[in-house]
């Protein structure tokens, strides 16, 4: 029996050791072009050394809404050296509606209030948004203050960020929504990646990438 035992103590390491190099490689290689697509022209971040996350959406897409407990559950576990950033996308007048109300609520600080429940109007309920009056309803319905969504609704500030939106909505060269867009040089959907946890697979493996690529640019510097 002494022997035995010391033969599996023997064979023990080398059979984990030619598993580990046999092991096959489960790292996902997705390609560009077909996962994801390079922006023609990079976009500035506004994240500093953080890697830039953002989603573009619009509450009166049902994929958008699909596509939110995916981020949900991402965000909980989200690493430090990543930003996430929403921006309502504006790709007809009739998007600047609901990109003006999200912009009001995050001005006012009660997305949290605001965001899922909108989704859930419009998905759920079968709510219909068609003026800023039924968007008002909705916001004092929430507890918000109906002079607080008047001023903010139709202040400058909400303004600026909407003609931002529209900005990057061209700039980013979206064509639909849910669309994710990865430190300003990539970006990816559901269908270019095959589904919404897919997308989120593909938005994970592109910020590895950035991570990798950052890592690189210090080392080139530190050699310098």
């Amino acid at each position: 029996m002494r022997s035995v035992l010391l033969w599996l103590l023997v064979c023990l390491p080398v059979s984990f050791a030619a598993t580990a190099e046999t092991a096959p490689d489960t790292t996902p290689d997705y390609k560009e072009g077909e996962a994801y697509i390079r922006l023609a022209s990079p976009q500035p971040t506004n994240t500093g050394e953080n890697i830039e996350v953002v989603e573009l959406f619009w509450y009166g897409c049902p994929h958008c809404f699909d596509l939110e407990p995916e981020i949900n559950a991402w965000l909980e576990g989200k690493p430090d050296d990543v930003e996430f950033v929403r921006i309502p996308a504006i790709l007809g007048a009739r998007w600047e509606l609901l990109a003006r109300a999200y912009f009001t609520a995050d001005l006012l600080d009660v997305e949290e209030r605001i965001h899922e429940p909108l989704f859930e109007a419009i998905h759920d309920k079968k709510r219909r948004f068609k003026d800023e009056d039924s968007v008002a309803a909705f916001f004092v319905e929430q507890g918000i203050p109906i002079e607080d969504f008047t001023s903010t609704f139709n202040s400058f500030a909400v303004a600026t960020r909407v003609n931002n939106a529209k900005l990057m909505t061209r700039r980013y060269q979206i064509d639909g929504v849910p669309t994710l867009v990865i430190n300003g040089k990539y970006r990816t959907t559901g269908r270019l990646a095959g589904g919404n946890t897919q997308m989120i697979q593909v938005m994970e493996y592109l910020v590895d990438q950035e991570r990798g690529d950052g890592d690189s640019e210090a080392s080139a510097t530190v050699a310098q």
